[in-house]
């Protein structure tokens, strides 16, 4: 029986496609130790050196990959899906994981990486859009492609204020430092969250990261959306930069629990909160519908501030949040603001985390709340 059987198990002994799934991943620990060691001879020993010219610069303190499947396309090739996991030195407390595929061809019985790009539905990383600048701040690292150094120096200063700023008013029980991702076009963010461009035309940038974290999750990056931001003025960009800065801040208290208007209301109070711009100057719209008697009934619900939907009530969305969190400040005082924010996200879910944490901190009800809100809508704008 094992005479017949040589071909496939090797007589009791590991399937062929195993001892292929080892001889890849072994190769795929020296590359990841090449990067580590920033040894380019080293890479292009394991395949091909595409890739490495763009993420030399950025300072890893971890890299690994992890087959998790093998695919074979020949005697001679395969594919591998593989998890990367790395971490940016000073800045990453958890990795950032990325599924990839990784195609090899074996010559000579060595297998070779011939390519390594995202999986199917897996955003770019900002290294697979071309050779990464980095810039360090006191507060964050930038790190941009197609952008010039004085450009990306910029982005470090507005890193550089914005983390006081929110420290200031969140406190410091955060990692009280941001990565700034800084692409080429509206197109390159697109990549670097998988998502259509069309997404996020508009918007200036966005925070990504899980929920909840609390030191488990993939470390939040802020990524820039260029065309929209290069628009701003002064002030604008700074407000963007906060309001992006907090999401990090808050990450840990913000989950299923917390609704979009509580966590982009927060994020957007704490951009403004030394702004000096008056409510009427920085919820326009919210302000134009309020004094033409079409003010909104009910704070906004999450799917109001979806980026593909209509611009202007997307703004209104924003500036409801934003306006519910500054009433919460004036009436019940900013320390409050904060732990209102910190009770609904102890919460694990949805259903009466509102509720609960209005009861206890504000000592109200959502219907008086929204009551109030509405009040303070035409206080405000009237």
């Amino acid at each position: 029986m094992c005479l017949l059987l040589v071909s496939l198990v090797a007589c009791g002994g590991r399937p062929p496609t195993d001892a292929v799934r080892a001889d890849v991943q072994r190769v795929l620990d020296r590359r990841a130790a090449a990067v580590l060691g920033h040894d380019e001879d080293a890479y292009l020993s394991t395949g091909t050196r595409s890739g490495y010219a763009g993420l030399r610069a950025v300072p890893f303190v971890a890299w690994s990959y992890r087959v998790t499947g093998l695919h074979r396309t020949g005697e001679n090739r395969a594919d591998a899906d593989v998890e990367l996991r790395y971490r940016i030195r000073g800045y990453d407390r958890a990795p950032v994981t990325a599924e990839r595929t990784v195609r090899l061809s074996r010559t000579d019985g060595q297998w070779h990486v011939d390519s390594d790009r995202p999986a199917r539905k897996s955003g770019q990383q900002l290294w697979d859009q071309g050779t990464v600048t980095v810039v360090r701040g006191e507060r964050g690292i930038v790190l941009g492609t197609g952008q010039s150094g004085g450009t990306l120096r910029g982005f470090a200063d507005l890193a550089d204020r914005a983390v006081p700023a929110v420290s200031d008013a969140w406190g410091t029980d955060w990692t009280r430092h941001v990565v700034v991702l800084v692409p080429r076009s509206l197109e390159g963010m697109a990549g670097l969250l998988g998502s259509p461009a069309s997404s996020y035309r508009g918007i200036a940038a966005v925070t990504t990261g899980e929920t909840g974290g609390a030191g488990k999750a993939p470390a939040d990056r802020i990524v820039v959306n260029p065309d929209a931001y290069g628009l701003l003025g002064t002030l604008g960009k700074q407000v963007v930069l906060t309001h992006e800065a907090t999401h990090v801040a808050t990450r840990a208290h913000t989950n299923a629990a917390t609704p979009l208007w509580l966590s982009e209301g927060y994020a957007d109070w704490v951009g403004y909160r030394d702004s000096g711009r008056a409510p009427g100057e920085a919820a326009p719209e919210l302000a134009r519908a309020v004094t033409e008697g079409e003010g909104p009934s009910e704070l906004p619900e999450d799917s109001d501030f979806g980026f593909t939907g209509d611009a202007t009530g997307l703004a209104q969305a924003y500036e409801s949040g934003w306006m519910a969190c500054r009433m919460i400040a004036d009436r019940w005082g900013e320390a409050r603001l904060g732990e209102f924010y910190r009770a609904v996200g102890a919460h694990e879910k949805r259903a009466g985390a509102v509720e609960d944490a209005m009861k206890r901190v504000l000592g109200t009800a959502p219907e008086e709340f929204t009551a109030q809100w509405r009040e303070y809508l035409t206080q405000q704008f009237g």
